[in-house]
Parts: structure tokens; C-alpha cells; sequence
């Protein structure tokens, strides 16, 4: 079930806010400690969903800084007007104050929360165990991801818990709320039904989040579908960093609902690659996209490769196949198959490619295929002069970039990718009439580097056809099933902002 907290000031916004909330969530919290004077009767009157009364002092990372009788004496004025559910704080319960709250009776349960601000600690079946040892009717335990695989702990106690195994219970059973926060917690947020938390929040908007890292309701039912997720639902997502940028939850998500294929595709942002693919190994994530910084370094942790990404030596799709991890490139034939459609026969073509990465590899790899001169620029000389030997390409220092001739112009950094969109290596003096220039980066669609080209007089070729067809491709891997490339495109350029005539490549089933 999905709960929208509302954080308005007044008691008139909160009811606003709280029908508008209605339309979306399963339960309404209503954070009293947000409001200066609450009006609770009105409040309750008027509730459109089961509510959920909380004041959260500000050592629980709340607002209310009062006497703690004044706030305990509001919990129980919001139980005795017919809250369905009040959130108290695990330090409160063994208080001899609060032991009216918790024996008032009638129709409310109780929550008892735990907060960790910190990190998400090793301990948390103890934590749990303690406090369904308390009169509380549920238990939420809520902690801070310091890396993703801090998500792995959460998971792992929800599951231990639904199995009702492996948790050293004193007192009896009791259903749990668990996922973490901050934007390395984002992924237990949408993950939450999977493993059987009773609920996971959603914030009614941009800049009404009541916790670190909360999505929007919105986002959640929209683009992850949050609603259909349970405990069949198949994993997959991006590895990068960053990914906040990336369109990939949007379109394979979307191309997962139009297919009616039970799955989730999530953005893994991942600093310790190891660490995390040898943690979430044992998740079963079905498949990966992996961008920036991490193509070339997850060679050596996967399985087994493609032939193709085995002389390309670079990776940017991951299929687990019964367990092991296989990895893939679709990087290479999505950027020819876009040059090919624009530019014509590669061969004989001089290229040049800005960059010495993962994508610089794979691009330069399949021009050379096709017979194409390719020469190397990167800011780190070293790079481009080892990658260049690797490919049997030639290469330029990067203060030779405005004497670079030939065709073809390719950036395959990330510079001018949102959200710095005003930069670009390639200075404009390096543009010339009539050439080919071909950014990878898709968002935005239009950048700095194509901007000028075009002002310049060059062809300029943007990277929305890349994306999509690798991405067709990956979902290929995964699935088995074509991709439905047009409702992929729609939903790009829908979320760029942007209208087009389309690849013109129809659906292929």
C-alpha cells in the first residue's frame, strides 16, 4: 500500500492537500508536528483515506520541539476522534506517559517506528524482535543508505520476517514497515510490496517529502507502477553513476506494462561496482544496463561474455542467465545502425571520437569493422594512446582537437549531459561546413556541441537513436520478446520535451 505524508503548515492546506493526496495513496499521514496549531477534529471530519497520526519530535528527525505532553495529549485527542492508525516513536513506548495512548483501545493501532539517520546497522532483526516486544500493533524500521547494498539488509529482513524465520522473537509476530532512506534507499522505497512491507511513501510533490530521498506518489504508480509490484516481480535496472539523468526506468518500465511482463527496472547507483555485484547477485536482479564509469569495469566480475563484448571489452548489457551473469554490447551496433541510416557507407570515412571510455571503445571498435579511419582524442592522453593501440587506431592530443579533419565528429563523453548542459570539448573553431557531428548524450537532445555544429554548418546527429535502439536490444536479451520501439520513442521524446518524425521502425509484434 502506498501512504502519502502531508507536511503542510495549516490545518486548511493539510485538508487540501489531503484530498488532493486521496486520488493517489492507500493511507494518509497527516504530520502534525508540521502544523503550528492543528484543528484535529477538522482534520478527522473531513478524512478522504484511513489516516495515519503522527507528530514526530525533532529527535526523530520531526518538527515538533513542545513539551512532550502536549504532543502525547495530541496523539491521543487523534485516537479518541477515530485516527485509524498513530505512528509513536520506539524510545516513547516504555514511557509512563505514553501508556494511556497505548491502552485507549477503540479501533486505532498503534506503529512503533525506529529512525537511524545514520546508517542502516547490522542488527536489524534484534531491532525488530525489540520492538514487537511492545504493546505496538506494527512495527516501521527506517534507516539511511550509505551504499546501495545497505538496501540488501532491509530486504533481507522483510523476507526473514514474512517467512517468520530466522528473527529471534520475544513477544509475538507483528506486521513491518522497512525500507531505507536518502537516494540510495530509493530503490527499497519501490521495491517495498516486493518483499512484503506493509507500506512504502510517496511524497503528493516535488518539495513536499517528509524524509530524505522520497519519490514522488506520482513517480512511483507512473513509472514504476508500484501498485502491481509483489513478490513474482522481476528485477532489472541501470549501474551507473550518476543515474538521477538517465531515461531508462521510463522506457522499460512503460515497454514491461505495454507487454504485460511482471518486472521493475530501477536505477542502481553504484561507487563500489564489486561490492554491489556480488551483493545483489543473490537478489536474482534479471538483467542490467550499465553505464558511466562502470562499462569496462565489470568485465572481469561477470560470468561470461558475448563474443562480440569479448573483443570489444566493454559492456553495457548483463543478462542473468540460471544465475550467471552474461554480458553484453549494444552500444556498438545501436551508434552504426544511427550513422549508417544518416551518413551512408563507413567506409573509408575519417572519424573522430572525443573520449577514450566504455562507449569510446565499443563506437570505435565497429567503425574500424566497417572500415572506417578513426583517430582518438581524450583529455587523458595516456587513454586514448592505450585504447588507440588496442583497436589499431590513431590518436591526437586533446590541444590538437581543433586541427581534426575527416567526416565524422563523435562525442562519447558525458560532457554536456544534463545537468551541466552548457559545456562542451569541442571548441567551435573545430567545426566545419558540411561535416558529420554525432553526440551520444540524449538529455538533453539538443547540446552545447550540437548547437554549435549547426551553427557552423555541420549535419548534426543527436543521440536519441543510440539510446533507443541499445536499449531495444537490451530488452530483447532480458525478455526474449521485441521491443516496442515506437511506444519507447514516445515516451523519450515525452519526457524530453521534444517532437520528432520518429525512427521511422515500425513495432515488431
Amino acid at each position: 500500500m502506498l501512504c502519502i505524508p502531508i507536511t503542510a503548515n495549516t490545518t486548511e492546506k493539510a485538508l487540501q492537500d489531503a484530498q488532493e493526496a486521496s486520488q493517489l495513496a492507500d493511507v494518509i499521514e497527516i504530520r502534525l508536528d508540521y502544523i503550528s496549531h492543528p484543528d484535529l477534529k477538522k482534520l478527522l471530519a473531513h478524512r478522504p483515506k484511513p489516516i495515519i497520526a503522527t507528530c514526530r519530535p525533532t529527535r526523530e528527525g520531526g518538527r515538533f520541539e513542545g513539551p512532550e505532553e502536549v504532543r502525547i495529549k495530541l496523539l491521543e485527542q487523534a485516537v479518541e476522534l477515530g485516527a485509524e492508525f498513530v505512528d509513536i516513536e520506539h524510545d516513547s513506548v516504555g514511557a509512563e506517559n505514553f501508556q494511556p495512548l497505548l491502552q485507549k483501545g477503540g479501533k486505532a493501532k498503534v506503529i512503533i517506528s525506529y529512525h537511524n539517520f545514520k546508517e542502516t546497522p547490522a542488527n536489524l532483526k534484534e531491532i525488530y524482535a525489540r520492538l514487537s516486544d511492545s504493546p505496538a500493533d506494527i512495527v516501521k524500521i527506517v534507516t539511511t543508505a550509505n551504499d546501495i547494498t545497505d538496501n540488501l539488509k532491509i530486504f533481507h529482513l522483510l523476507e526473514a520476517v514474512g517467512a517468520r524465520c530466522n528473527v529471534p522473537l520475544q513477544g509475538k509476530w507483528k506486521p513491518l514497515i522497512a525500507f531505507c532512506m536518502g537516494e540510495l534507499g530509493q530503490i527499497s522505497r519501490i521495491l517495498a510490496p516486493k518483499y512484503g512491507s506493509s507500506l512504502t511513501f510517496g511524497s503528493l510533490a516535488t518539495g513536499k517529502e517528509s524524509a530524505p530521498g522520497q519519490l514522488t506518489a506520482r513517480e512511483m504508480l507512473e513509472v514504476y507502477h508500484i501498485n502491481e509490484i509483489n513478490g513474482e516481480t522481476s528485477i532489472y535496472g541501470l549501474i551507473g553513476n550518476p543515474v538521477g539523468h538517465s531515461l531508462g526506468p521510463y522506457i522499460h518500465n512503460a515497454a514491461f506494462r505495454e507487454l504485460g511482463i511482471n518486472a521493475v527496472y530501477l536505477p542502481f547507483k553504484v561507487e563500489d561496482l564489486k561490492k554491489f555485484v556480488q551483493g545483489f547477485k543473490g537478489l536474482k536482479v534479471q538483467g542490467y544496463s550499465v553505464t558511466i564509469p562502470h562499462k569496462e569495469a565489470i568485465v572481469p566480475l561477470l560470468d561470461g561474455l558475448d563474443p562480440l563484448a569479448r573483443e570489444i571489452g566493454a559492456v553495457n548489457t548483463v543478462v542473468n542467465k540460471a544465475g550467471n551473469l552474461m554480458g553484453y554490447n549494444t552500444d556498438s551496433t545501436a551508434a552504426l545502425r544511427e550513422l549508417e541510416e544518416a551518413v551512408g557507407d563507413l567506409k573509408g570515412k575519417k572519424a573522430t571520437l572525443i573520449g577514450a571510455g566504455g562507449a569510446a571503445r565499443a563506437i570505435a571498435f565497429g567503425l574500424k569493422k566497417k572500415g572506417a579511419d578513426v583517430t582518438l582524442v581524450n583529455r587523458t592522453e595516456d587513454r586514448a594512446r592505450r585504447l588507440a593501440q588496442e583497436l589499431g587506431c590513431h590518436y591526437r592530443r586533446f590541444e590538437d582537437v581543433t586541427r581534426i579533419d575527416g567526416e565524422v565528429l563523435i562525442n562519447t563523453t558525458s560532457v554536456g549531459m544534463y545537468p551541466k548542459t552548457d559545456v562542451s570539448l569541442v571548441p567551435p573553431e573545430a567545426l566545419r561546413p558540411g561535416m558529420w557531428v554525432f553526440d551520444i548524450v540524449y538529455n538533453p537532445l539538443q547540446t552545447r556541441l550540437l548547437r554549435e555544429a549547426g551553427e557552423r554548418g555541420c549535419r548534426t546527429l543527436d543521440g536519441l537513436r543510440m539510446f533507443l535502439y541499445q536499449a531495444a536490444q537490451q530488452f530483447e536479451l532480458w525478455t526474449g520478446r521485441p521491443a516496442p520501439l515506437e511506444l519507447m520513442e514516445r515516451v523519450i521524446r515525452e519526457r524530453l520535451g521534444v517532437r520528432g518524425q520518429g525512427t521511422g521502425v515500425r513495432d515488431q509484434g
